[in-house]
């Protein structure tokens, strides 16, 4: 998820109870419900870099003792007051967890067994940015600061409730975990309905349902087969019709792609990659040259790509010239 709604979090976890834990507690929980993000420090090595560490080592099951240790070490050297370090670090490794848990729901995915396993694990429920979410945390930062000006705090003559914004971090921390529950529930249905179907009388070899940003009633379905992908929206009040859904073949196997293959960007990119889908075409120079582009179509297609990396790949299959990017418009 993004840093808005990790912080939330973390400030959630301490108002809804773990500020008893240990002084200083919602400036450890915040900087804990962030700290496997410090992957961002790696962006300066460029953006295949960045891909490569991002949600690395930093979001695994082994490095959450550390990535909890960090800002409990952090929060007590820059505020000089003492605090319960067990407490602190029970509490910050809640933190870590959530982070984890919230990373995991996205398309994205998330790397939990390394260094032992690359394999990522995605729930497919929101996307990195998620509006109703944003709008539960909103509620739950505001809300109390509303509350006091029509409550009793205000009556007692502004005297400070320890236990203050308690209500709306619990009602926020519920909403957003029942909220992605019923996220789970609905995308169960949207991709029962993708593998119940033909494609252009090819069975699915396997499906992907990705999240609306706004409905949690409309799904982008993604298929593959063994010929080609089909890309459907799915609405779950309305009748799935395979018959819409657009269709990307995918090429004959071609020395211009297992050269491509072999260059150590596109290596890294197809690690990353759930859904490549690969195109070849001439290049101006040099002669008889060809580019072969690879597509991730959980994030975009072929005419408006989110994650595309290029090779170009001369006559003798030779990769000249590869390159990363993270999104970019064709000319329709």
């Amino acid at each position: 998820m993004d840093p808005l709604t990790h912080t939330a979090m973390g400030l959630f976890l301490s108002r809804a109870g773990l500020n008893r834990w240990t002084p200083c507690a919602a400036g450890i929980l915040m900087l804990a419900a962030n700290a496997p993000d410090i992957d961002i420090v790696t962006a300066a090595g460029g953006s295949i870099n960045y891909l490569h560490y991002h949600r690395h080592l930093t979001h695994s099951l082994i490095a959450m003792p550390v990535m909890a240790l960090l800002p409990v070490v952090l929060v007590r050297l820059a505020a000089r007051k003492p605090i319960h370090w067990v407490g602190a670090y029970c509490a910050a490794l809640i933190a870590v967890a959530s982070h984890l848990a919230l990373d995991w729901t996205n398309v994205y995915g998330i790397r939990l067994a390394l260094p032992f396993s690359g394999r990522w694990f995605r729930g497919d429920l929101t996307g990195v940015v998620d509006f109703w979410i944003w709008g539960v945390c909103l509620l739950g930062v505001a809300g109390p600061f509303l509350s006091r000006l029509v409550g009793s705090e205000i009556a007692s003559g502004g005297v400070r409730d320890k236990r203050h914004g308690l209500g709306f971090a619990v009602f926020a921390l519920l909403a957003v975990l029942v909220y992605d529950g019923g996220r789970a529930v609905l995308h169960a249905r949207a991709a029962a309905q993708l593998e119940a179907r033909l494609y252009r009388e090819s069975a699915p070899l396997r499906v992907a349902a990705l999240p609306s940003a706004v409905n949690p009633l409309v799904w982008r379905g993604l298929v593959e087969t063994g010929e080609f992908y089909a890309l459907a929206g799915v609405n779950l009040a309305d009748e799935f019709d395979p018959a819409r859904a657009a269709i990307f073949h995918k090429p004959e196997p071609e020395p211009a792609i297992e050269a491509a293959r072999r260059a150590p960007l596109i290596a890294e990119f197809l690690r990353f990659a759930q859904f490549p889908l690969w195109r070849v075409t001439p290049a101006d120079q040099p002669e008889n040259a060809r580019l072969v582009e690879v597509f991730d179509l959980r994030f975009g297609t072929p005419r408006e790509p989110a994650f595309v990396a290029s090779a170009l790949v001369d006559s003798r299959l030779q990769v000249t010239k590869t390159s990363f990017e993270f999104g970019r418009v064709r000319p329709r």
